[in-house]
């Protein structure tokens, strides 16, 4: 059965390194199921010939990559796959490969040594085998990062391409036409719900059935756990599993290691919480101060956030082992605009994704907050951008009952000219004044669902 492709932005990165002539073997990183196969794949369309060896499908592929001559592990995996392998014409792709270090190691020498071949690597868990490599290739291999499905990806795979770039000429001085501002304003809550996935992607478009999709995230959700414990040897399931749901229940607010559990001393869930990260399956943010760039100069440990990979997939987590998402769904899908993005981690868990998800692939974009730390006042920041060398901070907040307090109060100590306010309204752009010096200062109002236009449109 020929299974649909999912067009994604990291299409055009790929492309650009098979046709550039200062290429390296490429390293394509990130989570299980997010899409790296299949996008390997699609760039192997473009080729004469196409190898794919995966070492958890054919682990007996592992020994050819003991030869120290990389030509000659060619040629034995033209031989295997009785398919030519020939510089320019022939893509080898080398799937899985966490499950075989010797073939990591081999990259760098494919660099030196056959550097006209077209070898591309991906794999889940990456980061524990690199870990245990010393020395591991710096310089000699390139990393791509990929993620599940952006909102705008989403679009694509329902051939909804002009509703994207309408939203993209749109802009705070422009806003969109009511009818398609409302159409994007209900895909938006759609896909908070189906997720980036591409599995449950797919099923969506296939079937609109929310229960279908939430059957594929099961089994996802299933994959991971045991990818623990296949790769994650000396860590206890049961501690990842705990702190895993720890991080679900937490979202959107400063992470607290004690509640994880009373049996887990702090240093142990610090080491779950470690694998996770490295395994793409939950993304910190940290408090920076904000004074000025770069951001990640004035991180305060003590304060972390984390987000789960993907708002499908948490939905799913809540409805197998915590007791039920239902009303998380009615939230999303029947509350009024303001609710939504009000009530919630999850709002601003989806909103973090997509900055990442909108950076360049080559590296992993860094997230911060800001949260007041003087006494007796609170005050949070959702989130710090850097745009233009200058902190533009940002809230998740509804216009009709949120007054932006924090956001106001960040602007005035940083004196700062422009805030974004991000949330299911239109576009559009308040002036607001303080009352010291009634200096003028900017709130661009930016859509959940057009958040891909705070990032200039790259191939990279």
């Amino acid at each position: 059965m020929h299974i649909m492709y999912l067009p994604r932005h990291i299409d055009n990165a790929l492309l650009a390194w098979k046709n550039s002539s200062l290429r390296k073997p490429l390293l394509l990183r990130g989570a299980r199921q997010v899409g790296k196969s299949s996008s390997v794949r699609h760039l192997g369309e473009t080729f004469e010939f196409f190898v794919e060896a995966n070492f958890e499908k054919t682990p007996e592929l592992k020994s050819l990559f003991e030869y120290s001559d990389v030509h000659l592990i060619a040629e034995h995996l033209s031989a295997f796959f009785q398919t030519p392998v020939v510089p320019g014409k022939t893509l080898v792709f080398l799937d899985e490969i966490q499950a075989c270090p010797a073939a990591i190691k081999k990259l760098w020498f494919f660099k030196e040594d056959y550097p006209e071949l077209h070898v591309i690597a991906a794999g889940s868990l990456l980061e524990f085998a690199l870990q245990e490599l010393s020395g591991y290739g710096v310089g000699r291999v390139r990393s791509l990062f990929m993620y599940p499905l952006s909102f705008d990806e989403f679009l694509l795979a329902q051939d909804k391409g002009g509703w994207i770039e309408e939203k993209q000429a749109a802009s705070p001085e422009a806003p969109l036409f009511e009818a398609l501002h409302k159409e994007l304003q209900q895909q938006f809550r759609t896909f908070m719900i189906v997720g980036g996935m591409p599995a449950s992607v797919r099923t969506w478009i296939e079937s609109k059935d929310f229960n279908n999709c939430a059957d594929e995230l099961e089994d996802i959700q299933h994959s991971y756990y045991e990818d623990f414990a296949k790769y994650a040897r000396n860590v206890d399931p049961y501690l990842l599993r705990s702190t895993l749901h720890s991080v679900v229940m937490q979202i959107g607010k400063k992470f607290v290691y004690s509640k994880v559990g009373a049996n887990f001393r702090i240093e142990e869930v610090k080491k779950a919480i470690s694998l996770l990260v490295d395994a793409g399956i939950i993304k910190v943010v940290r408090h920076s101060a904000g004074t000025g760039i770069p951001l990640g100069a004035e991180v305060n440990e003590k304060f972390l956030k984390y987000l789960y990979l993907d708002s499908g997939l948490l939905l799913r987590i809540l409805d197998l082992e915590l007791g039920g998402a239902d009303d998380i769904r009615r939230l999303i899908l029947l509350e009024s605009e303001e609710e939504l993005v009000n009530k919630g981690g999850i709002t601003e868990m989806v909103v973090g994704w997509e900055l990442v998800k909108y950076s360049t692939a080559r590296t992993q974009y860094d997230l911060y907050y800001w949260e007041n730390l003087d006494r007796g006042t609170t005050a949070e920041v959702d989130y710090l951008l850097a745009r233009n060398l200058k902190v533009v901070p940002m809230e998740i907040k509804s216009g009709v009952s949120g007054k932006m307090k924090s956001l106001r109060m960040f602007m005035n100590r940083r004196d700062l000219d422009l805030g974004i306010r991000s949330s299911l309204e239109n576009f559009g752009k308040l002036s607001v004044s303080d009352n010291e010096n009634c200096k003028e200062r900017t709130i661009e109002i930016v859509p959940l669902y057009a958040l891909s236009n705070l990032f200039p449109i790259s191939t990279t």
